[in-house]
């Protein structure tokens, strides 16, 4: 497998959009990544964030702060690091290189990263498939249709890998928009299980480069070793501690996104668009001309996440404001009208 060639566009690349759609009009609006469109309000950082290394006990707090947000057992259950993405090569070598399962369709890089540790990779569609894997690989919520696998589920699964050595990986990235009884964070301790959690995404601070994995003692420990010191960078400690701590935003973001992904379904079901998935985060769409629909967006300057792999499904995050819905409306009813054509 040629890992290099392999990394998947995943949407968020405003520079591939102006390629392919020249005459689209500016500002582009980006609904292609599932990132909360109202950011964790910006405030003044500390200058020592830069120009000193992290302190170990600022980290310890971040982690601290981590594992009560997310509902892990302690501080000592978490690995903070520079986004997810980086850590999913580091996981999945918690193992001996074997067959690791994918339940599929999802987020392409966990296929990669699986990859990139030397296993053998399976996608596969049904979640009892996964406990043949020595890696067992599941979004929950899943990216892009929103699909969840209950709790009981995934502590049975994580138990069967538990006893033969392997490893269960839950990306719960969208987790904090999900039903979050079904979490399996409280549980990293029993073992044979790691949680991974993005920071970016609903506090809509993609570019801090700030996630975690959850995890057993134990595999915490190999995971910093490998991540080494000064993993974090010190702005993105700093917005860390702050935005993990503050539940009365979180609380507060969470409602509103739901209120404007059913106010987004609805603009869509005027178009005769039924959402057929997703979270309050992004919605999915599965719809036969979803080329010609994703087609019609770019021509209007609104970029929303297609498939080369699967034609018919569409991942459309949420608009910022008002205007941005205003756009969204005058291209479904483009949308409409070329249909009649």
């Amino acid at each position: 497998m040629d890992l290099t060639a392999s990394v998947t566009d995943h949407g968020g690349s405003l520079a591939r959009a102006r390629t392919l759609f020249p005459d689209a009009p500016e500002p582009w609006i980006d609904l292609s990544t599932g990132i909360n469109p109202h950011s964790y309000p910006l405030f003044d950082l500390p200058a020592t964030c830069f120009s000193r290394l992290p302190e170990p006990g600022r980290i310890s707090q971040l982690a601290a702060a981590a594992a009560t947000a997310y509902g892990a057992p302690s501080a000592s259950h978490v690995a903070p690091a520079p986004g997810t993405q980086i850590l999913l090569p580091l996981v999945a070598a918690l193992v001996p290189a074997g067959r690791a399962f994918v339940l599929s369709p999802t987020y392409a890089e966990h296929r990669r990263a699986a990859a990139i540790a030397g296993h053998e990779v399976l996608e596969v569609n049904e979640f009892e498939a996964l406990f043949d894997a020595d890696l067992a690989i599941i979004v929950n919520p899943n990216n892009p249709d929103g699909r969840v696998v209950e709790r009981s589920r995934l502590l049975s699964l994580a138990e069967s890998m538990r006893r033969k050595g392997g490893l269960l990986v839950i990306d719960e990235a969208f987790m904090e928009v999900g039903p979050r009884e079904e979490s399996a964070a409280g549980d990293v301790g029993r073992g044979g299980l790691v949680v991974l959690r993005s920071f970016g995404k609903f506090f809509g601070l993609a570019g801090v480069r700030l996630g975690f994995a959850l995890a057993a003692e134990e595999e915490v420990r190999r995971l910093e070793a490998r991540l080494g010191p000064w993993a974090v960078a010190g702005p993105a400690l700093e917005f860390g501690l702050k935005a993990l701590a503050d539940s009365s935003w979180q609380e507060a973001m969470r409602a509103r996104l739901a209120r404007e992904a059913s106010m987004l379904d609805e603009v869509f079901a005027r178009s005769g668009l039924p959402a057929a998935g997703g979270t309050d985060l992004f919605r999915f769409f599965r719809l036969a001309e979803a080329q010609r629909l994703f087609q019609t967006f770019g021509r209007r300057g609104i970029l929303v996440r297609n498939f080369a792999e699967r034609p018919h499904d569409l991942r459309v995050g949420l608009p910022a404001d008002s205007s941005e819905t205003g756009r969204i409306e005058a291209a479904l009813r483009d949308w409409s009208d070329d249909g009649k054509g």
